[in-house]
């Protein structure tokens, strides 16, 4: 008797929509409780309850350990979820192990253990955005319209966990306001080491998610597959020239969007924002990223994957050109505080409203790349194609933490006047290498592959 081929089991389109988008929810939100602030409070002195690690430190932590978990991500996520075990089933025991590890970095203080501990919860938590991106894939119909659809409750995810952390853990005497983030109050006295509670709440949710991935759709493995090393057969999509070309300016752009997150804490609070808005003030670019999201699959379809992509990265160099203005004398004549986060004169309100940018920055290129990967890659790799591609993000940062250790030496030293204007403009001249890489030699090569599917965006220009 032939064995059923065992395929996802999916329910309802409703009800598997809403339990998809509870996921991406809480995936996104156990990293926004963080991920936003690490850079501040590693980089922070000890006067002011901060860590008080040096740049090269800060771009180590950062860097290595989001390398070494998304190098690992093949095996440990896209091998595993591909041929061995059901992905939710996977997701909920790095989620346990992960979220632990978060919650015991918490009270560490030195280099070594910091650095130690975020490479082992990177391991297992590294794997899970590619995961959940993989199994939302193999159940939705139609990716190029139901995906952004989905993957947008994960922006509002990081948007809720940092505004509920920062307004009931960072603020006291919270007063209710028209403006965003509507409750403001006092910042606590000792606002920075409440900042590295961030990371044992999202400890918690990790592990609170974990239980919940245990009643996703059934999302088993492709145990019949005739190539067994499925990490293996995702690499040999290096000979599609529109794969290794996405691949090869992404890690410029990776590299770029880690020293975002090292430096613009800083920045904003040098330019007079409160550390404890600097959670709200940088979800300005999630808020951007629901509205660009909710339109990716129009943009897709209109322009093309080549222009879409070409945006986002255009994104990133125009964020970064206007943070290196802020420097310049013409802001400092112009004293204009911000409407929502108070004093802090002009160069704030136009950082602030350049966190806007975020939004085409991830959804155009990020999540635009994940969307069509997973058209070009074949349907039994296309767990480890997704960790193929998260790779980038991993040996991105590497490098991004050794451009942040060189241009922070250089421009940003400790004790000295930083020279922001110079730090960013650098940045933005690599966004824009990266971008022209990805305008002139990336060509969509999914129409190809699929000439049967009507749906598919075509590729404009």
């Amino acid at each position: 008797m032939t064995e059923a081929p065992c395929l996802p089991v999916a329910p309802p389109p409703k009800l598997l929509t809403l339990r998809l988008s509870i996921m991406m929810f809480l995936q996104w939100a156990m990293f926004g409780l963080w991920a936003p602030l690490w850079g501040k409070f590693l980089l922070a002195p000890a006067s002011e309850g901060g860590l008080a690690f040096t740049n090269w430190q800060v771009g180590w932590i950062m860097g290595i350990s989001g390398s070494v978990g998304a190098l690992m991500a093949p095996l440990i996520g896209g091998q595993i979820a591909d041929r061995y075990v059901p992905t939710q089933r996977l997701l909920a025991v790095l989620l346990i192990v992960g979220g632990l590890l978060k919650w015991v970095t918490a009270y560490q203080t030195g280099f070594w253990p910091w650095l130690g501990l975020s490479v082992g919860a990177a391991l297992a938590l590294g794997p899970t955005g590619a995961l959940t991106n993989s199994l939302a894939f193999a159940h939705l119909s139609d990716p190029t319209r139901q995906f952004p659809k989905i993957r947008v409750w994960g922006t509002i995810g990081w948007i809720v966990s940092g505004w509920v952390f920062a307004m009931v853990w960072l603020q006291h005497d919270l007063v209710l306001q028209y403006l965003p983030p509507f409750l403001k109050g006092e910042e606590h006295g000792n606002v920075m080491p409440r900042m590295l509670d961030s990371l044992k709440v999202a400890g918690v949710v990790a592990i609170a998610f974990a239980l919940y991935c245990l009643t996703l759709p059934n999302t088993p493995p492709k145990r019949d597959a005739r190539v067994k090393l499925a990490f293996g057969k995702a690499f040999a999509m290096f000979r599609h020239r529109s794969f290794a070309v996405l691949l090869g300016s992404g890690l410029l752009i990776a590299s770029l969007n880690q020293i975002y997150w090292i430096q613009t804490p800083s920045l904003l609070t040098h330019l007079g924002l409160r550390k404890a808005d600097i959670l709200p003030a940088m979800s300005i670019g999630q808020f951007a990223e629901i509205f660009v999201m909710a339109m990716l699959g129009l943009m897709l379809k209109r322009l093309g994957y080549r222009r879409v992509l070409a945006i986002g990265g255009a994104a990133f160099v125009l964020r970064f050109a206007i943070f290196g203005t802020v420097g310049l004398p013409l802001w400092a004549e112009l004293a204009v505080d911000s409407p929502i986060f108070g004093p802090g004169g002009l160069p704030l309100s136009v950082a602030l409203v350049a966190q806007a940018l975020h939004g085409l920055c991830y959804a155009c290129f990020f999540a635009g790349s994940f969307i069509y990967i997973d058209k070009l890659a074949d349907e039994d790799v296309r767990h480890s194609a997704q960790t193929v591609f998260c790779i980038l993000m991993g040996i991105g940062p590497v490098i991004g933490g050794w451009l942040n250790g060189a241009l922070g030496a250089r421009y940003l030293p400790k004790g000295g006047t930083p020279d922001y204007q110079s730090y960013w403009y650098v940045a933005a001249a690599i966004g824009l290498l990266a971008t022209v890489i990805l305008a002139v030699l990336f060509r969509d090569e999914t129409e190809a592959k699929q000439p049967a599917d009507a749906d598919a965006p075509a590729e404009a220009g």
